[in-house]
């Protein structure tokens, strides 16, 4: 890994948790940031998660779903036991996370925020989400992304 650890990186290290970092060329041309993923690790979809900062009634939220499927606003709404959302500003999400679009993670985020994991991450042993920089993700147990987060789970995505 080139550079300093990211904040996601150094959550980790001091909750000694096990991760497996997996860097991989990033295209600054491309903004399918999920899918880039997938075809350079070569990772199934649904074991690669994205990180999509919205708004729940005005407050800002954290959702992770799987890269093969759609974050369904309306569920994520209501698992974060609000009536509206909507995806936040990019700057917004940006500032909050301290993180760089297509590179947020969940891990590690300036401010911590109410975090929605869609269950599906349960039915894996490992998954894998941003590191937080283009280019570089993190394997880890779905029950430490959890944990560290203080995320709950809930069916927020739509194939």
């Amino acid at each position: 890994m080139a550079g300093a650890p990211t904040p996601a990186i150094a959550a980790l290290t001091r909750a000694k948790v096990a991760h497996t970092l997996h860097p991989y060329h990033h295209d600054p041309a491309t903004t399918a940031f999920g899918d880039e993923v997938v075809q350079a690790l070569g990772w199934p979809a649904e074991r690669v998660f994205k990180t999509l900062v919205v708004t729940v009634d005005g407050r800002l939220t954290v959702g992770v779903v799987p890269v093969s499927g759609q974050l369904d606003l309306k569920a994520l709404a209501v698992a974060a036991g609000g009536k509206k959302a909507a995806m936040a500003k990019v700057a917004d999400a940006e500032r909050s996370s301290g993180y760089v679009a297509g590179g947020i993670s969940p891990l590690g985020q300036r401010k911590a925020l109410p975090t929605v994991i869609d269950r599906s991450a349960a039915d894996h042993d490992t998954i894998m989400v941003s590191a937080g920089r283009r280019g570089l993700q993190v394997e880890l147990a779905p029950a430490d992304l959890v944990r560290l987060t203080r995320g709950t789970l809930a069916a927020i995505a739509s194939s």
